[in-house]
């Protein structure tokens, strides 16, 4: 801004050298007067230090010294210019970098950091939402054998799409889900991000305290609950259960694994059983065969009674003798006459 005033006011003042505001007054000042040429002029006595130790500053901004003071100048009248002090130093021993510019400290510190991540953030997510799809719970619910939470509509989802992650490899079908209801919070979408607590005691599903769910009603209620109302009967449904039908909700690293050796148990068992099925009706084919090949009529007919045996006379031709036709066959007539090496085929008497 080109000063029209013929007199020129500024304030300059110096927090570093400790000089309180002072007012300069100039008179007809030159266009070419620079802010070094003012330096020069508060620090004429030899025992101040040099000029060149000191810069300026205007409303946070480093000035050179190169820039004029009148004229065309970002230095208006009346304004206050800070005077600081340039630390020396700069080769990594803690001083300044020797830089006139705010940029280089602001680059310094411009690579974002990663950001950390708020642990009561990962434990209600973790209560609160679906494990495969991260979306907020909703109903109908399910748990696998080992405590996780899921939609039962993501989870089927995924096992018709064939894309489960790696480590819920073990989920195969709705045999390895357990579905289960959650109490809801009265008017919870108002209150608060928790929506889900115990029924009887009315602790919060947010993680802070153990849950249980009961697969045979598939209600869940807080390890309190438990213990402060013992019994053998669900205390919303009263539907009997045993102990080992408790699965934990979310469990600690112990708790997971004792339910995964468990879950390896069952899968253990249950192919066990599949083979001894398969073996045992294997057996029955094989006997059934067995039968079938000596001519034992095995099952019945239609009609719930024993299945007629074949006979070679009812397939006899038209103008044959059905008697006849039938000793071609050799179980067609029994006889109590025994054949011998020398006459195998003739009955004795006929030779």
């Amino acid at each position: 801004m080109k000063a029209k005033s013929r007199n020129f006011q500024v304030f300059v003042r110096s927090p570093d050298a400790r000089i309180p505001s002072i007012a300069l007054n100039f008179q007809n000042p030159s266009p070419d007067y620079t802010l070094s040429d003012l330096k020069s002029s508060l620090f004429s006595s030899p025992l101040i230090p040099p000029s060149s130790s000191f810069f300026f500053t205007h409303n946070g901004k480093t000035l050179s010294d190169s820039t004029r003071l009148f004229g065309e100048s970002p230095v208006n009248p009346f304004c206050t210019l800070t005077l600081h002090v340039r630390c020396s130093g700069g080769g990594g021993d803690g001083g300044a970098t020797g830089a006139e510019s705010r940029d280089c400290y602001l680059n310094m510190y411009a690579v974002k950091k990663p950001d950390k991540v708020d642990p009561n953030e990962v434990r209600l997510s973790k209560w609160l939402n679906c494990s495969l799809s991260n979306e907020p719970l909703r109903s109908p619910i399910v748990i696998d054998k080992l405590g996780n939470l899921f939609n039962k509509e993501a989870l089927v989802e995924g096992l018709l799409k064939k894309n489960m992650p790696r480590e819920f490899g073990y989920i195969k079908g709705l045999k390895d889900m357990i579905p289960v209801e959650l109490s809801e919070i009265p008017a919870s979408e108002k209150n608060g991000a928790v929506k889900f607590h115990c029924p009887i005691t009315g602790l919060e599903f947010n993680g802070k305290y153990k849950f249980y769910a009961i697969k045979t009603c598939g209600h869940v209620m807080s390890a309190k609950g438990f213990k402060e109302v013992k019994s053998s009967s669900c205390l919303v449904c009263l539907k009997e259960f045993v102990d080992s039908d408790k699965i934990v909700i979310n469990g600690s690293d112990e708790e997971v694994k004792e339910l995964w050796e468990k879950l390896m148990e069952e899968k253990a068992k249950a192919v066990d059983s599949g083979k001894k099925s398969k073996k045992l009706k294997n057996s029955v084919n094989g006997l059934i065969g067995q039968k079938q090949h000596r001519g034992i009529e095995v099952g019945g007919n239609e009609n719930g009674g024993q299945s007629k045996k074949f006979k070679a006379t009812e397939l006899a031709p038209a103008n044959a003798t059905k008697e006849v036709y039938a000793s071609i066959f050799t179980s067609s007539k029994k006889s109590n006459i025994k054949e011998t090496f020398t006459c195998r085929s003739l009955p004795l008497g006929r030779n």
